[in-house]
């Protein structure tokens, strides 16, 4: 028995061994005219295996160019489109230019920051505020994962000034996030719960129980 891993490496494994065999078969294929016809076929024969793909754009093209990818580039026919070229898909992606500049507050992120200045620059009151108890929110909960005892929300007033450079100016008054989030010792955050005491028991039990101890 022969198996997989024995015979040559398939370059679109999706599309079964089956087509590629007739990639190689259309290789041999002397006569250019049918050389064509067998490559037409063969893109028939793609295109009907991924029926859903039909009305993507460019889904022709693109099975254009998975042929010209299975047969290495080889199979020497007219293609009714441009394909694409062998040294574009071993071109190394460009490296991505990244920020020099120095995080201010790593337990924020750079992220956060940038948000603060936004919410600065926001006209409306109203919306402006909404926004800022939000981030604070956010902020808190970014200082407690990173110091478990906690922190006074005056830290987080005066971080947001700083962000703002002063064009934000709170009070806690105005935040009051320990009315929004409380940090729970098991590493979250969960809201607070107005009634921990037992519900009483049913009277009805405590009966039942004394008539069976009798």
């Amino acid at each position: 028995m022969e198996y997989n891993t024995q015979r040559k490496k398939m370059e679109l494994p999706e599309y079964g061994r089956s087509v590629q065999n007739m990639v190689d078969h259309a290789l041999t294929i002397e006569d250019r005219a049918e050389r064509q016809r067998c490559a037409n076929t063969i893109i028939n024969i793609m295109g009907s295996m991924f029926p859903h793909l039909r009305d993507v754009p460019d889904f022709k093209h693109k099975l254009w160019d998975h042929l010209a990818i299975m047969s290495d580039f080889k199979l020497d026919i007219d293609y009714p489109f441009e394909i694409v070229k062998k040294e574009d898909l071993v071109m190394k992606p460009e490296k991505i230019a990244y920020s020099n500049g120095a995080i201010r507050y790593r337990h924020y992120g750079r992220f956060l920051e940038e948000l603060v200045k936004k919410a600065a620059q926001v006209e409306d009151e109203e919306e402006r505020k909404a926004l800022v108890k939000m981030l604070a929110v956010q902020m808190k909960k970014s200082l407690i994962n990173w110091n478990k005892d906690g922190m006074e929300d005056q830290k987080i007033v005066d971080d947001i000034r700083e962000y703002s450079n002063g064009s934000i100016d709170l009070k806690v008054e105005d935040l009051r996030l320990n009315e929004s989030v409380r940090y729970n010792n098991n590493n979250g955050y969960q809201r607070k719960q107005n009634n921990n005491q037992r519900k009483p028991n049913n009277p009805n039990n405590q009966k039942r129980k004394q008539q069976q101890q009798h």
